[in-house]
């Protein structure tokens, strides 16, 4: 039976992260967290330079980055791009590209969101194979996470629709799902300001662009499939870690604001709303875990995915509550709890979607009899 406790070794990983975090602010975190503490390379196997772990020691490195409220492109890079390389098993791209985003030396990317959504349907980046120059992208994508600056990544990688398969494919798309890497410039690239500022997230735009195919063609659909629940496994992490800390930061607010002559933690009241937010914290605290301790399996990603996004920014909007009026004010730290709370909840595909992919696949398990 698997247990939902730490090993001292994921414990001692998270200090070690913490730690960096707290010396190194910001984006300076990157270096150290990749050159000293190795978390780059956690999920990359070790015939490739890596530590050959799995979803559980990289849920525990999300969780301190989301109480720091870090930029640093760890999601993007660390567990989307080496996610998506790892699940396509092509031999030649991993030896290739991952050692160097284990060492931290590249950051990576994965275009994958089209036309405001995350699902596979969505999709409408063609590919095609040019006589002369090979494979040829063509299209635009959103909400790419992008790499450690403001310029393209070293690895970029894109879902497109090639011509593998018959038939209109799933929602019109036409054509069969593939991932590629980009080997020329695209035609465009721009970093967009978000709502949370320490999330950043770009525009590709792709016209006849180079890239060559990663895995066999027309698989895109599964690693696609395995990609999201990764993210989001890793997604959930974040939030719990950042929901932990809202709720830490409030608790010493309520102990030090005084009120009436006491502290305001002392009203039932008060202490009513701060129980709620732990108990919300530790039910998504359970989920994440038990999703990282299962490597992202489809079911408990997707459970994890709708409870902890809600529940950070159920916890994010008490924070700012409890706060009174100097939580209103748009420079308080409560607001950037808040900020990224609703930012990540929209990630690949928030809440609600990740709710329809758990009933649809409960209704599929279940079968036209599973109601009777």
């Amino acid at each position: 039976m698997r247990t939902l406790e730490r090993t001292p070794e994921q414990r001692e990983l998270g200090a070690a992260v913490r730690s960096v975090l707290a010396r190194h602010p910001g984006a300076a975190a990157w270096a150290p967290l990749t050159g000293r503490v190795g978390a780059a390379a956690l999920a990359v196997p070790e015939e490739y330079g890596g530590l050959g772990c799995g979803s559980a020691e990289v849920a525990v490195v999300m969780d301190a980055l989301g109480g720091a409220l870090s930029p640093v492109p760890y999601l993007g890079s660390a567990v989307l791009t080496v996610g998506a390389l790892v699940a396509a098993g092509d031999a030649h791209a991993c030896a290739r590209l991952l050692p160097d985003l284990a060492e931290g030396a590249a950051a990576g990317a994965l275009a994958w969101a089209e036309r405001g959504s995350w699902e596979p349907s969505a999709l409408r980046t063609r590919a095609v194979r040019d006589p002369a120059r090979g494979w040829l992208l063509t299209g635009a994508k959103e909400y790419v996470l992008p790499g450690s600056g403001a310029g393209v990544p070293e690895v970029v990688l894109v879902f497109a629709r090639s011509a593998a398969g018959e038939g209109p494919g799933e929602g019109g798309g036409g054509g069969a799902l593939s991932l590629f890497r980009l080997t020329g410039p695209p035609a465009a690239w721009r970093i967009r300001s978000t709502m949370d500022p320490s999330r950043p997230l770009a525009e590709l735009a792709l016209d006849r662009t180079p890239a060559a195919l990663v895995g066999a063609e027309g698989d895109g659909e599964r690693i696609l499939a395995r990609v999201r629940d990764l993210g989001v496994t890793a997604l959930a992490a974040e939030q719990v870690g950042a929901a932990a800390r809202a709720l830490e930061v409030t608790v010493g607010y309520a102990k030090e604001r005084v009120q009436f002559g006491r502290p305001i933690g002392s009203f039932q009241a008060v202490k009513h709303r701060l129980a709620d937010m732990y108990a919300a914290v530790e039910n998504a605290r359970g989920l994440a875990l038990a999703a990282a301790a299962a490597d992202a399996a489809p079911d408990p990603a997707a459970a994890a995915g709708s409870a902890c996004g809600e529940a950070y920014s159920w916890v994010a909007g008490e924070m700012i509550q409890l706060h009174g009026g100097i939580g209103i004010t748009w420079e308080h730290e409560a607001h950037r709890f808040f900020k990224r709370a609703h930012g990540a909840a929209r990630l690949f595909g928030g809440p609600a979607a990740h709710r329809e992919r758990l009933a649809a696949r409960l209704d599929a398990a279940l079968g036209p009899t599973g109601a009777r």
